[in-house]
């Protein structure tokens, strides 16, 4: 954990190129962070049924496994807790698979999604405001979405996250492509105007 939580804290977001004047400066106060994680779950609020359409069907079972791998020798029903659930589709993936899954959400609209379409508990949080129950979780699984937070709140979320892995626990992290610019700040991005 230490390992993973060093080499986010040194990285930087991957954003598009844009041209001159787009790019924000980083989140750097405790205000700024505050803002660019409101204005990003506005953004998603704004388009969650087009985003949840469009990512049903991705198949994302690679992270699946590698999460559940190394949780490989205890015995299922496992506890599982889904990170920016959206549409509920992970949660209905561990939830086949026989674990006990918890989607959590900043998005209203998100949550009640990922309720209705996985049967499971789901809990409506900001990334940047992160409470969870401490040692609940046997993984965690953050598939491509804590790159939406700013550098500053990172420590903060993987604090949090990691109070909430039992002693055994797995934190699984993936990010999405990056394109070809190494840069921190929120611009345009994963929709018409979320800001990452």
């Amino acid at each position: 954990f230490r390992a993973l939580a060093a080499w986010l804290g040194a990285a930087t977001l991957f954003c598009p190129p844009l041209a001159p004047g787009y790019m924000r400066a980083p989140a750097s106060t405790a205000d700024a962070v505050r803002d660019a994680c409101r204005a990003t779950l506005e953004d998603y609020a704004s388009v969650a049924e087009g985003y949840a359409r469009g990512n049903l069907n991705h198949d994302v079972s690679q992270n699946i496994d590698a999460l559940l791998r190394p949780l490989a020798g205890l015995q299922a029903p496992l506890d599982i807790l889904d990170v920016c659930s959206a549409s509920g589709r992970d949660l209905v993936a561990f939830t086949q698979l026989g674990h006990r899954a918890v989607g959590l959400d900043g998005v209203p609209a998100f949550c009640r999604m990922s309720r209705e379409a996985s049967g499971c508990e789901v809990w409506e949080q900001d990334l940047c405001a992160l409470d969870l129950p401490a040692e609940r979780f046997d993984g965690i699984f953050c598939n491509a979405c804590l790159f939406h937070l700013p550098r500053a709140a990172l420590p903060g979320a993987l604090a949090s996250l990691r109070h909430a892995l039992r002693p055994h626990g797995v934190l699984f992290v993936s990010n999405a492509h990056g394109f070809g610019q190494d840069k921190e700040g929120w611009t345009d991005g994963r929709t018409a105007t979320t800001r990452s």
